[in-house]
């Protein structure tokens, strides 16, 4: 495979972000080049064009953000996922207690899914939730759980009843794709993305994983990653462990439609070798992989593509074409350093939330509030 050739221009030190996790400018591995063949079910996907330049004018100084208010307390322990219906529902995912925690549009509690991982000695189940690692919610109130613990998808009914279950290998994200599919990502599949049909079918896979490791499993789990859609069922893959913090774009088929985005820095370079040279140490000793989470969370408008990722308690705003707009660091109302996990866009402000400190209400930072009269 032809190593990528990274189109990433560095950011001037001033404008660049302290984190504590740093990315390497430009990756040392890439994947397989495009391809012009057509899909049918199991190709793999067209691999999307190499990182977009990032454009230092539209780069905004970073800054400080804290949240407005805190939501849904004392939700936060075991805090994985954030969605909201059409019906202006709020879904939470907490494993393993308190599970799945619907709530209607008035913040008044509607039902509860317990999870069997929260009783001890409890086996896992097919016909409830185990320990659930995402959500997702689907035009009819059904929400579907990427159920690690017994590895399946569980579909829950708008009810709050246990409504079904199919087979998914090791999922740790899951998302709504229309038209009776549902996207997994997995731990050990040979593709990023499996789709199935509502009744358990797989109908297509695509995405290559990136060549990080000679070790095959090492660099299976390295490129472990998060699901986002926007309302075009486009799909964005965030990479959780790779050392430059990545989302990939994707159409529902597996195509790719844009540029890798992608966060680099000047200063970030010695840090991000550090992590590679851990890499290094662990494709050594054939101990089962253990690495710390790069990036933690990705949020997507649903409506101009762009993308917010969080690494840790700094918060990335990308256009749609990989250009860095602003960056931010997040905070409690008392102050407290908020490392999201889970980041929901919504037309006037942003849902975001971290385990185990809570689901947090902030405003958004690139809308500029109306002049006072």
């Amino acid at each position: 495979m032809q190593k990528k050739k990274s189109q990433l221009l560095t950011i001037a030190a001033s404008l660049c972000l302290p984190v504590a996790i740093a990315i390497a400018a430009g990756s040392a591995h890439a994947g397989p080049q495009p391809s012009s063949q057509p899909h049918s079910n199991h190709n793999v996907a067209l691999r999307p064009n190499a990182p977009a330049p990032q454009d230092r004018n539209f780069v905004q100084t970073e800054g400080d953000m804290t949240a407005k208010t805190r939501l849904f307390g004392p939700i936060g322990p075991g805090l994985r996922a954030v969605r909201r219906s059409s019906d202006g529902r709020t879904y939470i995912l907490a494993s393993p207690s308190p599970g799945l925690v619907v709530y209607d549009a008035k913040g008044k509690q509607v039902f509860t899914v317990a999870e069997t991982a929260a009783t001890p000695g409890a086996k896992p189940t097919t016909s409830g939730i185990t320990f659930g690692e995402d959500c997702d919610i689907d035009s009819e109130g059904r929400t579907y759980v990427a159920d690690r613990g017994s590895s399946m998808v569980d579909i829950i009914g708008p009810d709050g009843t246990f409504a079904n279950s199919f087979a998914a290998p090791a999922p740790v994200s899951i998302a709504w794709l229309g038209d009776g599919e549902i996207a997994v990502a997995t731990l050990r599949e040979d593709h990023l993305v499996i789709v199935y049909d509502k009744r358990g079918r797989v109908t297509r896979d695509f995405g290559d994983p990136e060549q990080i490791s000679e070790r095959e499993d090492l660099n299976r789990f390295l490129n472990v990653g998060e699901l986002a859609t926007d309302a075009a069922h486009h799909v964005y893959y965030g990479f959780s462990y790779t050392p430059e913090p990545t989302v990939r774009q994707f159409d529902r088929n597996g195509y790719g439609i844009g540029p890798d985005i992608q966060y680099v820095a000047l200063e970030a370079a010695s840090e991000a070798q550090a992590i590679r040279r851990e890499i290094v140490k662990q494709e050594k000793n054939r101990k089962t992989p253990s690495f710390k989470r790069i990036l933690t969370g990705v949020g997507v408008d649903p409506i101009t593509g762009e993308v917010w990722m969080a690494v840790g308690n700094t918060l990335l705003h990308f256009d749609k074409d990989g250009n860095r707009r602003a960056s931010y660091q997040m905070y409690t109302p008392e102050g407290a350093r908020l490392e999201a996990n889970t980041i929901l866009i919504e037309p006037d402000r942003m849902i975001i939330g971290g385990d185990p400190i809570g689901i947090y209400e902030f405003a958004r930072p690139d809308k500029k509030l109306p002049a006072a009269k």
